[in-house]
């Protein structure tokens, strides 16, 4: 580790002497300065937001309110400035003298024809002619947003999703496969990568930048593997900020507003952000930024009480039911899954039955506090020189609580996430090299803290030997079953720690302050747990890059390259990631200098080429990429994109595109190593494995309830538990899970853009095809304790947890999955400035070549549609959009919970006053305006109404 640390710090010592040397060697020149006025060509009025770039350079500057900017350059007259801002044609200007100041006119062109991204190729280029799938999302469609946070926004882009798992934390993801940890969605802040490397994905925009230095939002659904590598399979969110030396100023931000007004889950409360942003140009080429913000609020609740197992309480009988089931599994109770279920047999009726009761377990709602905050921090140094260099440094910071959802719920509490970036970027060269640093803070995970919180009153094998005795004693004595199923359970659990008492609240913050998750058993009322269920995650990753642009070279066609590698390190914490160089029995045992060994190192590397050529008087344009993607781990992997955009005039543009991508397993699904309530989940790798034999000696769990079913049957029948289990050991089936490789998507995709009756009408059209090989995901297996499996011993092992040990995988599908979407949207600008948008998206799941190990997860609603209406200025100042949403139903998988989502709908709505006097805008607005509560995901939480008021000062220093 230390090597790392001397490495990277000698690598920043270099690039500062370069960066010094480089400047030395670039003649100064004078700096000048030019003024102007922007206005419409129609009302003659000022225009703000203007962007003014000198030709060939960085040099840019905004206009204010009032349409007024100053320019600074080092450029020698004569020069150009082109004059761009959406909703009006670009216009160039040459520069002759500084005797005057310039005046210019836009005419308005409502149309997106000239707007320009970046993501799709990694160089700049009309959103019209992309050869990919990509939607951008400007400052003024932010601030005219009817969303409570400009992130949200993405809600109501054309073939995404966002899942809510708390106020702080949104998760986007595209074209199906979804879940709340989204490891196939990647995010992007400034070219920064801002995922929390031992989750495994990125935090929503707990460490992204504010309201008040967001610039734009692109967004690349489906995969974008070829330019970015491995993770993007899904698609690619690239947030950018303002640049410090064209958004100059002071601003000032709060929002205020209440949530759960209709007091179902809590009552009325506040939440408030407060945000500053400080940017200012020292000197003609030194600049500064500073964003600092600080959200809290009440939390949406997740307590839905629906049963995941509403049919396993009789194994003889599944259609025998109770009022009370014994053995429910809560959506949003923690204790009462499957590993915490046990057979208890009794006489009824005057015949021996079994039964399956669970633990009694906690709800979410009492064991973890709504209250969240996030506090996020950013500073910047930027310097510029010659006409096309620049160079800076970035610090971000983020603090999060909020709760996080992968195979259990984890609350996050005073999580922290840093980065450190260097970059240098000319007209040809970026180089960026960056560091994220990830520490859980306070977290735990709710599943283990269940666990033994139940723990400290009885263990398991006492739990289930006092229910039993007291459920037979009760039917004996002339009780009803459903009755006694009551009886027994208070009996047992009458000395368990109750929700809302002192004693609960010491017992919870005990278990949550241990690092380890392994169960107490002490079996003795009262008794302090030994086992925790403290989340503590500490890790880095090291990144460097670079492209190039080698088509002045060339000539003949655009040629992009680049290459990057990155590297992660992992503190082993003897809970979640151990040093597998320890025997397995100490790894979860501190050394003396209260380390659990070596830290943990994962890496993969990669470079691209991307070769663009036009034909035919530019109509025709031809894109080809290809990447190879390294990890010691495994074999190289390729991915290649060819993409063909065909715009026959530049109103109607027709493109197509092939392209594979990769994924390499996640740090989670790949060396994981966590006890969690007597099912360890690992990854994948064959390290993990080494001495366990999850991975060739092992029965699938699906093939273990049917012979357990089966078994019971037969002893309710008459025979003895062995005769039974010997007679039935064909249902038992041997996992033999593969070896563990990338996940592969082959993606097909064709789409349309146009622009209509004098640019008046935008149509955005996409259809794709996918399929995925290899997919990642998790299966449960028993492997038998010092048996092989198919042995007499080891089969009736499968009757006794205390005779094996439970694992959950991380492997790979053996089907192949294929699924289709495509998605419409439509912009129309009506008279007077009303603007219209409407899209719509279907995405299914068409079909798998074989059966498999775990479930498909699809997670997808088939169809969603979005609409929205606004107008600017409907009258002076003044402004308004409101914006409607709704998905049908559609069933949600994972290893957590399972069941339908039923269908929804929202209306969102927020009215703007611009006051330019005193330069401070107003939005008043709500998200989910009728309050129709709903729910996104299976153990997600409900979520209702958010009204707001909010408040933006600029004062352009």
């Amino acid at each position: 580790m230390k090597s790392i640390h001397h490495t990277y710090f000698k690598q920043r010592i270099y690039f500062i002497v370069f960066t010094l040397f480089f400047t030395g060697l670039v003649q100064a020149q004078q700096l000048i300065e030019v003024s102007g006025i922007i206005k419409h060509t129609d009302t003659h009025k000022g225009i703000a937001g203007v962007q003014i770039q000198v030709e060939h350079t960085q040099d840019t500057a905004i206009t204010d309110q009032e349409g007024n900017f100053n320019l600074r350059t080092r450029v020698k007259i004569p020069f150009r400035i082109v004059i761009a801002k959406e909703g009006f044609a670009s216009q160039t200007s040459e520069i002759l003298s500084l005797s005057s100041k310039i005046a210019v006119e836009l005419n308005p062109q409502n149309t997106i024809i000239n707007e320009v991204v970046i993501s799709a190729s990694r160089v700049p280029e009309k959103i019209m002619k992309s050869p990919i799938a990509i939607e951008k999302i400007d400052i003024k469609t932010i601030r005219e947003s009817p969303a409570a946070s400009f992130y949200e926004t993405l809600e109501n882009v054309k073939g995404l999703q966002l899942l809510t798992s708390s106020l702080t934390l949104k998760v986007p993801n595209s074209r199906g496969f979804n879940s709340p940890n989204n490891f196939r969605f990647m995010q992007l802040v400034d070219g920064v990568d801002v995922q929390s490397a031992t989750l495994g994905v990125p935090l929503g925009n707990a460490i992204g930048p504010t309201e008040l230095d967001i610039q734009s939002m692109e967004i690349t659904p489906g995969a974008a593997s070829a330019l970015y590598g491995m993770n993007a399979v899904n698609g690619l969110a690239s947030l950018q900020t303002k640049d410090p030396f064209t958004s100059e100023g002071v601003s000032l931000y709060f929002r205020g507003g209440v949530n759960h007004v209709d007091h179902i889950s809590h009552k009325t409360a506040a939440l408030g952000e407060s945000a500053v942003r400080i940017a200012k140009v020292l000197n003609k080429n030194f600049a500064v930024k500073i964003n600092a913000s600080y959200f809290s609020g009440v939390d949406w609740i997740s307590d839905n009480r629906t049963d995941q197992n509403p049919n396993s309480l009789i194994t003889a009988n599944p259609n025998f039911s109770l009022t009370n089931n014994p053995a429910e599994d809560l959506w949003n109770k923690y204790g009462d899954e499957r590993n915490n279920r046990t057979s208890v047999k009794v006489n009824y009726n005057g015949k021996p039955t079994t039964f399956n009761v669970s633990r009694t377990g906690y709800y979410e709602k009492d064991l973890i506090s709504p209250e969240v905050k996030n506090v996020k921090f950013d500073a910047g140094l930027y310097y510029r020189f010659g006409d096309q260099w620049r160079t800076s440094y970035v610090y971000r910071y983020g603090l999060l609580d909020g709760t996080f959802q992968r195979g259990n719920k984890i609350r996050l509490q005073n999580a922290t996430v840093q980065n450190h970036k260097v970059e240098l970027t000319g007209k040809e060269l970026t180089f960026r090299a960056y560091m994220s640093i990830e520490n859980t803070g306070d977290s735990y995970n709710l599943k283990p803290l269940s666990d033994n919180l139940d723990l400290t009153n009885l263990s398991n094998t006492n739990w289930k030997n006092i229910f039993q005795t007291t459920l037979q004693d009760r039917l004996n004595s002339g009780v009803n079953l459903n009755d006694a199923f009551i009886l027994a359970r208070q009996e047992v659990d009458k000395n368990r720690a109750l929700p809302g008492t002192p004693a609960f609240e010491q017992l919870k913050n005990t278990i949550i302050g241990i690092n380890n998750w392994d169960s107490a058993n002490s079996g003795i009322a009262g008794a302090p747990a030994t086992g925790g269920a403290k989340l503590e995650q500490k890790s880095r990753f090291y990144q460097t890059e670079m492209t190039y642009d080698f088509t002045r070279f060339v000539k003949v066609f655009n040629l992009l390259v680049g290459a990057d590698y990155r590297l992660y390190s992992i503190t082993p914490d003897g809970n979640n990631f151990v040093d597998f160089d320890r025997p397995v029995s100490e790894r979860n045992i501190p050394l003396s200098d209260d380390t659990f060994g070596n830290n943990v190192m994962y890496q993969k590397y990669g470079a691209f080429a991307q070769l663009t050529k036009l034909f035919f008087q530019d109509k025709l344009k031809v894109n080809l990429a290809l990447r190879a993607d390294r990890n010691p781990e495994f074999e190289t992997k390729l991915n290649p994109r060819v993409s063909v955009v065909y715009s026959p005039v530049n109103q109607h543009n027709f493109r197509v595109s092939f392209q594979n991508g990769y994924r390499f397993p996640s740090l989670f699904e790949a060396l994981s190593f966590v006890n969690n309530g007597n099912v360890r989940r690992v990854g994948g790798l064959s390290k993990a494995n080494e001495g366990l034999g999850y991975l060739e000696n092992s029965y699938t769990l699906a093939s273990i309830d049917q012979f357990t079913s089966a078994v019971n049957k037969e002893v309710d029948g008459g025979l003895s538990q062995n005769q039974a289990a010997l007679k039935n050991r064909n249902l038992l089936t041997a996992a033999n899970l593969p070896k563990l490789q990338p996940e592969k998507v082959t993606s097909f995709e064709i789409g349309y853009k146009s622009a209509l009756f004098n640019s008046r009408l935008v149509i955005d059209w996409d259809f794709y095809y996918n399929v995925y090989e290899g997919f990642l995901g998790q299966v449960e297996v028993a492997v038998p304790k010092n048996e092989n499996i198919g042995s007499d011993n080891a089969v009736l092992a499968m009757l006794d947890r205390s005779k094996q040990d439970r694992y959950r995988v991380y492997t790979n599908s053996n089907s192949k999955y294929k699924s289709l979407g495509t998605s419409l949207g439509i912009r129309y600008n009506l008279v007077k400035n009303y603007n219209v948008n409407v899209n719509v998206s279907y995405n299914d799941l068409v079909s798998t070549n074989t059966s498999d190990l775990f479930i498909t997860a699809f997670n997808t609603p088939k169809w969603a549609v979005n609409l929205s209406i606004g107008n600017r200025e409907i009258i002076k100042n003044i402004g308004f959009t409101v914006a409607a949403r709704w998905q049908d139903s559609f069933l949600w998988e994972s290893p957590l919970a399972f069941g339908n989502i039923p269908a929804y709908y929202t209306i969102d709505a927020q009215a703007t006053w611009r006051i330019p006097e005193i330069k401070t805008s107003v939005k008043i607005g709500a998200t989910n305006l009728l309050n129709r509560r709903y729910f996104q995901y299976a153990a997600g939480p409900q979520i209702g109404g958010l009204y707001y008021i909010a408040f933006t000062y600029d004062l352009k220093l």
